[in-house]
């Protein structure tokens, strides 16, 4: 790899780092959901909850503590078996709600809340940590100190993750006629939770990084 410096890296680094944000992990299906009950302006508010696990995930694999978690069976396993056991619990609470459409001045007071889910599924997720220190490294110059250099691609995969909420929340906003009617909001509800719940059964079964 020739380094930051050559614009060919950035060229690769960006489609690839866009499409992994894309992925529709378990944030992305809160974003579609929150944007679908509460609306647009809500979900991206609340979905800045995600940022700081997120934020400290570059930084970690920055100072190199990404290889420790890489590398530690025992870590890996009580961080994935937290992770999962939130988003099963997270799950089977979206499939239990009732089918009431919120007007705006319950979405503005659920607002923490919507935020705390957004950080917490985040940050119980393991394989975010793994996903960022693997998927930096192919991008770094091991002749150049490796900090600055993850850090500034971290902070365009951020920037990239906030268009992915973006798209995700303009998604579920087109819901928005299918869920002003109770039963449409709550088969909405329903299918999230279940998105949910399976991806908290497939975090149960991950396994670290090959060779690790």
């Amino acid at each position: 790899m020739t380094g930051l410096s050559d614009l060919g890296v950035w060229a690769v680094f960006a489609p690839a780092a866009f499409a992994l944000t894309m992925f529709p992990g378990p944030n992305n299906v809160l974003a579609m959901t929150h944007a679908a009950r509460h609306g647009f302006g809500v979900a991206l508010m609340a979905a800045g909850g995600r940022f700081p696990p997120f934020a400290s995930f570059v930084l970690t694999a920055a100072i190199g503590l990404g290889a420790i978690l890489a590398t530690s069976a025992e870590l890996f396993a009580v961080l994935k078996l937290v992770g999962a056991a939130y988003l099963v619990w997270l799950g089977v609470q979206m499939m239990r709600a009732g089918p009431k459409v919120a007007d705006a001045t319950e979405a503005g007071a659920r607002l923490p809340t919507l935020f705390a889910r957004e950080f917490w599924t985040a940050a119980t997720n393991p394989k975010g940590m793994l996903v960022f220190t693997a998927f930096f490294a192919p991008f770094v110059d091991p002749s150049r100190p490796a900090f600055g250099q993850i850090l500034a691609l971290g902070a365009v995969a951020l920037a990239l993750e906030f268009v992915s909420v973006m798209i995700y929340a303009f998604a579920g906003t087109h819901l928005g006629r299918f869920t002003r009617s109770p039963r449409g909001l709550l088969l909405v509800e329903r299918a999230s939770g279940a998105a949910l719940i399976a991806a908290g059964v497939t975090l149960l079964f991950a396994r670290r990084p090959a060779g690790a």
